[in-house]
């Protein structure tokens, strides 16, 4: 690392770019668009427009790529009483309502640059005329409107850095984004910006994708010409690195480093052959020595990747970044065809925010659109089972797990009716770097090739777990009858402390014992097939995944205790992972209970989370034996998988002082955040994570 990005690293983690920030009072504008009527196309653009004029252009010393955020708050562009009553008529929204969750198709862009996109959109914007298409002049007009509002900004910042002496940023603004990136460095530049524009228009958690896919041509370029050495490209690659982590908390998330910032690594490319390049290599190097919580790296693997790739992950996993995150070629791409995506649309995928796979440029799937939690839904199958009907002999424990089904299939059912019709807010200028938008004349927000939405299972192992328990408790044993549990259930097991001893030593996911897992294999066959046949109004499928994002917590606060011998309030593990009290025998054996069901019928993302003390790495064989570790997952049938590499003192020393640990970076569900940021509840289910 060189002395300039020391010095940029430290300065930009001690939040020096602060001092550059303002506060905009922007409800003039949004009373403006309420009384005026104004349509949400144009203030979409109006919002861009007014967001970038009040940006003032800003550098930090030393740097060489420019555009930071100086505005704190982006334009709220509909009031709440414009959205309930939206939804009062029956229209639906994922989250805010806007385009999030996903990644533009930034390459042609960076390739071709604004100027190309513009002239294709007067182009498309005569055709529109001649054909007399009011939505697609609609669309069009803000959409050149917004490119032409980045590029005043370019133009300013520009201005801005001749008066300072900084010709050679100076010198990339009159090239990039306006047209296309000849080098490396206009490149990370071009991505900069357009990247920064989207998050002005309001997008948010949006991804970088396939970085060593499209920005390679621009490296190997350099190193043939004698632009670049590996050492130059990595002081590039890291000063982009820090830029990413410069605006991240202005930007919207559940917790401070929720934010999307995403990158994709290896795998294969659209016509199947490797992807793993030097640039892949470069850019784990760059994480490495930055250890920063943004860009999270994701990367692609398969059975065929050789060991070294996994260790070069290892070896960020070691440094406790929380990542990479793998995703298995191998089941991934073939989930993604079952679900309708063309094969080298599959091939070329990616993650949206955390762990949801979709296809840059062409998707606009909303990949977490709700979830469905088993402990609740296994909690209301056996009061079902048991109202009215006193200890009920008659109930088997077929009847439990077949009731338990059933109310997951309502759950789903219920899901499909609550998001019958669902609306996007345009994003005109995201629809730019998407791909079919001008050419179709329609905005992103009005759908793209692919339309699907993601339900998340939040506990299943829990329920899993609970339904072993049942079995042995109820069924087996006889220790207690259906309806007494029900009724410890709702009282923390009081009075009953053998009860509460039973259920936490019945067969538990994570020891690959059969007595779960068989259990677990036939509810995941369910549930991947849960929303068989059905499609949404956009013409999309539901995927059904593994993740939990924040319903971990949340779910965790609508059920009493489980029959596992978990209690009211205690969180559930995040994604798929086993329950938080589970004594396991050791990583492997959790590998093989989780790789147990077939998860490509899961596959909308969820990846087994592994907490692994820091010890494990003492050793000088530590990295490969975690790298065979997750190789033998994904030669398993593993679909995606994540490794927290923490120290629970060290995470209790955090909490009581926080100023002593400010760099610590741990793995929340399926992003890293630095520990001392994370709300308590948060901390507490990673501590009770690393206990056992």
């Amino acid at each position: 690392m060189t002395e300039r990005i020391k010095s940029l690293l430290e300065r930009t983690f001690e939040k020096e770019q602060k001092k550059f920030r303002r506060d905009v009072d922007w409800r003039p504008l949004l009373e403006r668009f309420v009384a005026d009527g104004i349509g949400d196309e144009a203030r979409a653009r109006i919002g861009l427009e007014e967001m970038l004029k009040a940006e003032t252009p800003a550098f930090m010393e030393g740097e060489r790529l420019a555009f930071l955020r100086t505005v704190r708050e982006i334009p709220e562009l509909h009031s709440e009483e414009e959205m309930d009553a939206r939804r009062a008529q029956g229209v639906a929204f994922g989250e805010k309502g806007v385009v999030f969750n996903l990644t533009a198709d930034f390459g042609p862009t960076v390739r071709d640059g604004l100027d190309a996109r513009l002239a294709e959109m007067e182009s498309r914007l005569a055709k529109c005329r001649a054909e007399d298409d009011a939505e697609g002049m609609e669309f069009i007009e803000n959409a050149i409107l917004s490119v032409r509002a980045v590029l005043d900004l370019v133009e300013r910042y520009r201005l801005a850095a001749e008066e300072k002496g900084l010709s050679e940023i100076a010198a990339t603004l009159a090239q990039v984004p306006r047209k296309g990136a000849r080098t490396f460095h206009e490149a990370l530049q071009s991505l900069r910006i357009l990247h920064c524009a989207m998050w002005c228009e309001g997008e948010y958690h949006c991804g970088l994708g396939r970085i060593d896919q499209y920005l390679y041509p621009y490296y190997e370029g350099d190193v043939k010409a004698g632009r670049l050495t590996d050492e130059t490209a990595l002081e590039e690659l890291e000063e982009f690195f820090i830029a990413c982590n410069r605006d991240s908390d202005l930007y919207i998330g559940v917790q401070q480093g929720d934010n999307g910032q995403s990158v994709m690594l290896g795998g294969v490319t659209r016509d199947g052959k490797p992807a793993f390049n030097a640039l892949s290599r470069l850019c784990l190097k760059a994480c490495g020595e930055l250890k920063l919580v943004d860009p999270k790296i994701n990367l692609r693997v398969d059975k065929t990747t050789p060991l070294e790739v996994y260790e070069l992950g290892t070896e960020l996993t070691a440094k406790g970044l929380g990542f990479p995150q793998y995703a298995n070629d191998d089941v991934v791409i073939p989930a993604l065809q079952r679900w309708g995506y063309e094969l080298e649309d599959a091939r070329d995928y990616s993650v949206a925010a955390c762990w949801e796979f979709l296809v840059p440029g062409c998707g606009m799937d909303i990949n977490n659109i709700d979830a469905v939690s088993f402990v609740g839904a296994l909690d209301a199958a056996l009061r079902n089972l048991t109202r009215g009907r006193g200890d009920a002999e008659t109930i088997s424990y077929e009847d439990v797990e077949a009731e338990f089904l059933a109310e997951i299939q309502r759950r789903a059912d219920a899901l499909v009716v609550k998001y019958g019709h669902v609306e996007i807010l345009p994003g005109p200028f995201v629809s730019v770097m998407s791909a079919g938008c001008i050419e179709n004349a329609r905005d992103i927000c009005k759908g793209a090739k692919y339309n699907n939405f993601g339900i998340h299972g939040t506990g299943i192992a829990v329920a899993v777990d609970s339904l072993a328990s049942v079995r042995e408790l109820v069924f087996e044993k006889k220790l207690v009858s259906l309806s007494e549990l029900v009724k410890l259930l709702d009282t923390d097991f009081a009075g009953r402390p053998d009860v509460l001893a039973a259920a936490k030593a019945a067969p538990k996911m994570g020891n690959a014992d059969p007595r779960a897992d068989e259990t677990a294999k036939r509810v995941i066959d369910f549930w991947g097939h849960a929303f068989d046949g059905r499609r949404n109004d956009r013409g999309g499928v539901f995927r059904p995944g593994t993740g939990s994002a924040m319903y971990y917590i949340w779910h965790a606060r609508d059920v009493p205790a489980s029959a596992d011998g978990r209690l009211k309030g205690e969180p559930l593990s995040a994604n798929w992972a086993p329950a938080l009290d589970v004594p396991v025998k050791g990583p492997v054996s959790v590998v093989r209970s989780f790789t147990e069901p077939d998860l490509g019928l899961v596959c909308n993302g969820g990846p087994l989370t592994i907490e692994m003390h820091d010890s494990a790495f003492l050793m000088p064989d530590g990295v490969e034996k975690v790298a065979q570790l997750v190789k033998f997952f994904i030669g398993r049938g593993g679909h995606q998988m994540q490794i927290n590499t923490i120290n629970r003192e060290t995470l209790l020393d955090a909490q009581k002082h926080p100023e002593r640990h400010r760099h610590l970076i741990v793995r929340v569900w399926g992003w890293s955040g630095y520990f001392i940021e994370l709300d308590k509840p948060f901390q507490d289910q990673i501590i009770k994570r690393v206990e056992l």
